[in-house]
């Protein structure tokens, strides 16, 4: 009686627990444009890995915990790209991830999207953000879309220089089962 009670709770924790991926950093996109002299700069980082715990019709119970690797932060210019992996800014050494966790996911009404709520960790220093996200299925995989602004100062990135405060982060994330 008691193993088949077991059974029948893991059976029924299975039936409403969100459906387990893993990122897959190919196929993967995270970019940023920030201003630096009034001019947009546009880069990319890689080394995408983590885990989504996501099903549609529980977004509630859903869970996103992904990171990247700081120091592949790519602009299209390597003297640039040296600069922006030292102390001043990323200081790949000492913090070598940027990682996002989810703390809500929240319907929007919207059939697709998404709001998500959580926290981001940059050179150990963690902000809340929210941003608005969709949902596609792609074969047996989920492509999740979605961008935020942030401030870079508020993470310790970079001192006073002629880059923007400001940058856009833009996220279009393959999951597979």
């Amino acid at each position: 009686m008691k193993n088949t009670l077991l059974l029948l709770f893991g059976l029924l924790a299975t039936l409403h627990s969100p459906a387990q991926y893993k990122v897959a950093d190919q196929g993967s996109e995270i970019k940023f444009t920030i201003d630096n002299f009034g001019f947009g700069v546009d880069g990319s980082f890689s080394g995408l890995r983590g885990s989504v715990d996501f099903d549609p019709q529980n977004s509630a119970a859903g869970h996103f915990d992904v990171s990247i690797d700081a120091a592949t932060v790519n602009t299209e210019n390597s003297l640039r790209d040296s600069h922006l992996r030292n102390d001043g800014y990323f200081d790949v050494k000492n913090y070598p991830r940027i990682r996002l966790v989810s703390s809500r996911i929240a319907p929007t009404g919207m059939a697709g999207t998404y709001q998500f709520t959580g926290q981001l960790t940059i050179r150990n220093v963690t902000k809340e953000l929210t941003f608005p996200f969709t949902v596609s299925p792609s074969g047996g995989s989920l492509n999740f879309k979605g961008s935020f602004t942030i401030k870079r100062k508020d993470f310790g990135v970079g001192g006073a220089s002629t880059i923007s405060n400001e940058l856009t982060v833009s996220l279009n994330v393959m999951a597979m089962k």
